[in-house]
């Protein structure tokens, strides 16, 4: 049901995530859905913490071939699950649901987690946030504004950029060389 909610909201948008509408298209009565998610808020939360479960790249050691698989993955999960259109339906609507801010903040703070974590041994503090930031931006902004997922050519070009960038920054005190 929630996978069915996910879908409502990324092809129909916010306002048709209703339980009449998911009881109707998934099959199932408004008052199972009710007995599940007493609200809507309760309804879309749990839809949203959904994307929590897109599967990341396992890191290899390889920095340049990790950043790339992920931000393949990345791509998947936007193909496969809507990322992109949930992330800025739910962008747009902590801006004035509070219950919701918490469900975003998590969700960012988990997708970013494997490229933090590859980026922190050569990138620290402000750094490595815009780091981050040029990756994941890179791939929303091609979805978001232009329509289409990035290509590979623009996934390797993102991370060779950045690669080429911090091979000029001095590493942080004590980062592996």
């Amino acid at each position: 049901m929630l996978r069915a909610a996910l879908g409502l909201l990324t092809s129909e948008g916010w306002e048709a995530v209703t339980h009449a509408n998911l009881a109707s298209g998934a099959g199932y009565s408004k008052a199972t859905i009710y007995k599940h998610w007493p609200t809507r808020t309760d309804l879309l939360r749990e839809a949203l913490l959904q994307l929590d479960g897109i599967p990341h790249h396992p890191p290899t050691g390889d920095l340049r071939a990790d950043l790339v698989n992920e931000m393949k993955a990345f791509r998947n999960g936007m193909r496969d699950w809507g990322l992109d259109r949930a992330m800025a339906v739910l962008a747009e609507q902590a801006r004035t649901w509070d219950e919701l801010v918490a469900v975003r903040d998590m969700l960012v703070s988990g997708g970013d987690r494997v490229v933090r974590e590859l980026l922190s041994p050569r990138l620290s503090g402000t750094e490595l946030v815009v780091g981050v930031r040029m990756l994941s931006g890179t791939m929303f902004y091609s979805a978001l504004m232009y329509g289409q997922l990035p290509d590979d050519d623009i996934i390797t070009t993102t991370v060779d950029m950045l690669l080429r960038a911090i091979a000029r920054s001095p590493r942080p005190e004590g980062a592996p060389a």
